[in-house]
């Protein structure tokens, strides 16, 4: 067993790594690729700039964004004065995921917003939301970087009614977006006279926009410090300059480790948080999988994993322990220190407090696309997102006259299981309401199949997945095994002007991924969960 190297400036540690990272470090200094990165050149992934050279904003945006700092918090400070109690964040993947982090990371600020993300549309949950808050003292964030995302869309066609019928013509005033110049959804905000229509830097793609008005915009609301949050970010952006001895580069060196353990067949990388930072791994989740899974190709992110003996690992996993001081950390230091023990490659990533995750957002984007230029891929494009949207709207052509789309079971989970092969890993896909019970037997299934068939596995609520790992599952490598659920949808939601339902649209979001995967030639299955959904899982988890 090696012994961890520590980086006191980057507060970093690496133990067990199966390279020579000096070595890796070196020949990458060579090729000049961190100052490449810096000057924007798109050859350090393809011979082509579509997709890459107007995608590197993300590079400079915290100091831009700290140059705006004074009209954001004063515009927060507006809307607490108006008498708004809440914030509702309708959105999708990169425009969801980071103000999801910051939602269950930073306990609510008295004064301020309280925030909710809405970013699936099953009927349960569009209607648990709009439960929870009154319409006309809630502001509505409709977040958009294309301005044409469906999901979104048909979220603000449901609560812009909602609003109106309470506060009639002044309904606008009670919705803000966030979108590229010249959008839809810009014209939208004009339309509609919306309280404030915040333009983003068109050069930064949704995973890569957390410290952009994406994830401030909602942040500011909330009460988050975003001034230091952002003075994090920058710092890390500082210490990954390309004046900065690659050796010392926290990007580099993470980015490096990444990639070269991915190209030796380490490619499913886990990660293990300190319990206030249980959901780091959902927003990195959608960071890696979507910028590297491609071509055959990628680094699998696996988030909240149950922790299993070290034996039931295999030799195709890498460790990433985020450990905030102070935290309740003593499961997962016990875990972390027997998996090093038993040889895995750990990457140790040290928070001195809440805000070290604005650097910690830079570090991973910077090694992300390190790691991209490592694997030969574009990191930055995502070409097999746009399928199963696709397939949805055709699926929901399809039925246009009335009939939901059948989501009926297709397959059988044991069956499926004996299928895996070395290298192979689970993927559970649940279109079906995020509850307490449904999480916690999702996670009884979980360490069933780790257990007793060793295979790496994830889970994602369907259809927020679809903007996050849905990519890799259709552009990475065919190793996955993929088990869609699907449930009752109970009381259904109609969306104003449109002729589907909240409940057909989850469905034609289920059937067009399906159609997809089987269309990749993935290895698929649908389980319909009938109306008592966590029951189910929970048998299922018995009978493995």
């Amino acid at each position: 067993m090696s012994t961890p190297q520590i980086d006191a400036h980057d507060r970093a540690a690496y133990a067990n790594i199966p390279t020579d990272l000096d070595a890796t470090l070196a020949n990458l200094q060579v090729q000049n690729i961190v100052a490449r990165i810096w000057q924007k050149d798109h050859t350090v992934w393809k011979p082509d700039p579509k997709e890459i050279t107007n995608r590197l904003g993300w590079l400079t945006e915290a100091d831009e964004q700290l140059e705006k700092i004074d009209d954001l918090l004063a515009f927060a400070n507006q809307v607490r004065g108006a008498g708004f109690t809440d914030v509702v964040l309708l959105g999708m993947g990169g425009s969801s995921l980071a103000p999801f982090f910051l939602r269950q990371t930073f306990r609510k600020k008295k004064g301020y917003l309280r925030l909710h993300v809405l970013d699936s549309t099953t009927p349960a949950w569009v209607r648990r939301v709009a439960r929870k808050v009154k319409p006309e003292r809630t502001l509505f964030i409709v977040s958009s970087k294309s301005g044409t995302t469906l999901e979104p869309t048909v979220f603000f066609k449901y609560f812009y009614a909602l609003v109106q019928a309470a506060k009639g013509e002044s309904a606008g005033e009670n919705f803000v977006a966030i979108t590229d110049p010249a959008t839809p959804l810009q014209a939208l905000g004009a339309e509609h006279h919306f309280r404030r229509v915040f333009l983003n830097n068109p050069d930064i793609g949704g995973r890569y926009s957390a410290q952009s008005y994406f994830g401030m915009v909602p942040a500011a609301l909330a009460g988050v410090d975003v001034r230091e949050l952002l003075m994090r970010t920058a710092a890390m952006a500082a210490a990954c300059d390309a004046a900065v001895p690659i050796h010392e580069n926290p990007g580099a060196r993470l980015g490096s480790a990444l990639g070269t353990l991915a190209n030796a067949g380490r490619d499913k990388l886990t990660f293990i948080c300190s319990p206030d930072l249980a959901t780091f791994g959902l927003w990195a989740e959608q960071l890696l999988a979507e910028s590297t899974g491609k071509e055959g190709k990628g680094i699998l992110p696996i988030a909240l994993e149950p922790f299993a003996p070290p034996d039931a690992y295999g030799n195709d996993r890498v460790f990433a322990y985020l450990r905030l001081d102070g935290d309740h950390n003593g499961e997962a230091d016990r875990h972390v220190a027997a998996l090093e023990a038993a040889g895995q490659p750990i990457i140790r990533c040290r928070l001195r407090d809440l805000y070290d995750v604005g650097g910690e957002w830079f570090r991973w984007e910077f090694a992300t696309g390190l790691a991209g230029t490592m694997l030969g891929i574009n990191a930055f494009d995502q070409p097999n997102v746009a399928e199963s949207k696709d397939n949805t709207n055709r699926v929901l052509q399809e039925s246009s006259d009335g009939q939901m789309p059948d989501t009926s079971t297709s397959g059988d989970l044991n069956q499926l299981l004996a299928q895996a092969k070395p290298g192979d890993y689970v993927a559970l896909m649940a279109y079906v309401e995020e509850t307490p019970a449904m999480n916690s037997a999702l996670q009884k299934l979980r360490k069933a199949i780790l257990e007793r068939h060793r295979l790496p596995n994830t889970m994602g609520y369907g259809p927020r997945f679809l903007h996050s790992t849905g990519q890799f599952h259709k552009g990475g490598p065919n190793t996955g095994l993929f088990v869609q659920f699907v449930a009752d949808w109970g009381e259904d939601v109609p969306i104003p002007d449109e002729p589907f339902t909240f409940a057909k649209l989850s469905a034609a979001q289920a059937v067009g991924d399906y159609q997809s995967l089987e269309n990749h030639q993935r290895r698929v299955i649908r389980i319909h969960l009938g109306k008592r959904a966590a029951t189910m899982v929970n048998r299922l988890a018995k009978e493995i």
